[in-house]
């Protein structure tokens, strides 16, 4: 049944994802400039890796494509629904089709099985299918041996992956992660990458913050750099690590750190 569901998410995202395209997008905070210019186009599937030194603005890009924050001059436009020019976060039928994953997750004061649950509830899932969709979700995660415990009694690894499984059993159409591995031990990344790449192989757009390089290279279909709130480059995987393109993105790569 969850296979089959994720097959007719992948050809309904096809149908209806556009690209999403960032045009002169500015982002002033107390008057202080955070995001600059940006110009870019996230295409409607595959990986994008998002890399940056700390304070390059790589959260509040994550937050301006959700709508969590408008920006203060330009347009966001495409994803799954334009109206009148503006993002739309959520399908018809209510159903997010953005979900935001961050580094420290929110677990509900319930077992790890009713964090599941109740997303299910939230989206009217017949009370018959539920059980079974909760038990996959926490397969997938690894977790199926702790569907019982409290889930803020979870180790941090074991919680992000709840919450990865929590988010995708809705089937969101994009997945947004803020470093969703960072600190966490190597079983837990690997499950988590695991678990991203088989949203990316049922058609969820994913778009993933990291400063792990070698995740970077793992993981990305593309390679979006941002510096001090400028897009730098935006290449695919192999021509951006073959040439990034600026002396900061290389300074990045090489681990040192450019004088201003």
């Amino acid at each position: 049944m969850l296979e089959q569901t994720n097959r007719t998410v992948k050809s309904t995202f096809a149908r209806r994802c556009k690209p999403l395209q960032f045009e002169d997008v500015v982002l002033e905070i107390n008057g202080i400039t955070l995001i600059h210019q940006i110009n870019c186009t996230l295409e409607a599937s595959g990986k994008t890796v998002v890399l940056g030194p700390n304070g390059a603005g790589k959260s509040l890009f994550l937050r301006l494509m959700t709508g969590l924050m408008e920006p203060t001059n330009g347009s966001i436009t495409g994803g799954l629904e334009e109206q009148e020019g503006a993002l739309t976060s959520y399908q018809d039928n209510g159903a997010p089709c953005m979900s935001l994953v961050f580094q420290n997750p929110i677990m509900l004061r319930r077992t790890a099985y009713e964090n599941i649950a109740f997303v299910l509830r939230h989206h009217r899932v017949p009370k018959l299918e539920i059980a079974g969709k909760v038990a996959a979700a926490l397969s997938i995660a690894r977790l199926e041996t702790r569907a019982q415990v409290p889930a803020r009694r979870l180790s941090g690894g074991e919680q992000q992956r709840l919450a990865l499984a929590r988010t995708l059993i809705i089937n969101p159409h994009a997945l947004l992660l803020d470093e969703p591995t960072a600190s966490l031990d190597p079983l837990s990344t690997s499950i988590v990458e695991d678990m991203i790449e088989q949203a990316d192989g049922m058609g969820t757009k994913i778009v993933f913050v990291t400063h792990d390089i070698k995740q970077a290279k793992r993981m990305a279909d593309d390679i979006l750099f941002i510096h001090e709130g400028r897009v730098l480059a935006h290449k695919s995987k192999r021509d951006f690590f073959k040439d990034p393109g600026s002396k900061q993105a290389q300074a990045y790569l090489d681990g040192r750190v450019l004088e201003k």
